[in-house]
C-alpha cells in the first residue's frame, strides 16, 4: 500500500494516501455507501472526471476503495465502495472534520453574524 519507501511518521504516510482536496471528499461521499461514478461526480462539485477517475484508481490501488462491476445484460454497472481499511481511514478523519467544523465553520458563522450586526 505504501507509495514511497520511507516516511518520516504516520501522519506523513496517511497524508500520502489522502493527499489533496478531492480524495477526502471521495471518502466522505462513500461513507454513506457504495456509489456509481456519476453519483460521486455530482456529489463532489468542482471535481473533473479525469481527476476523480485518477483518484479512485489510486485509492483502489491503496486498498481504500473497491471497484465492483456488475453486468445486467448489455449494461455494465460499476460502483465504488469503501473497504474495511477505507472505513477505518474515515474514522481517523472524523476528528479532523470535527475540528474543522468547530474552529473554521463555526468561526465563519460567528464572523458572518458579527458582520450582519455591523451593517
Amino acid at each position: 500500500m505504501t507509495r514511497r519507501d520511507t516516511y518520516v511518521c504516520g501522519i506523513d504516510a496517511a497524508i500520502d494516501v489522502v493527499g489533496g482536496k478531492w480524495k477526502v471528499l471521495v471518502l466522505w461521499a462513500l461513507e454513506a455507501g457504495p456509489c456509481r461514478f456519476g453519483e460521486l461526480r455530482r456529489g463532489i462539485p468542482g471535481v473533473s472526471e479525469k481527476v476523480l477517475a485518477s483518484h479512485l484508481r489510486e485509492l483502489e490501488s491503496d486498498g481504500i476503495v473497491v471497484r465492483e462491476e456488475d453486468c445486467e445484460g448489455a449494461v455494465r454497472r460499476v460502483t465504488y465502495a469503501l473497504t474495511p481499511l477505507g472505513l477505518s481511514l474515515n474514522e481517523a478523519l472524523g476528528p479532523l472534520g470535527a475540528w474543522g467544523r468547530k474552529h473554521l465553520l463555526d468561526d465563519r458563522s460567528s464572523h458572518d453574524e458579527v458582520s450582519d450586526r455591523s451593517r
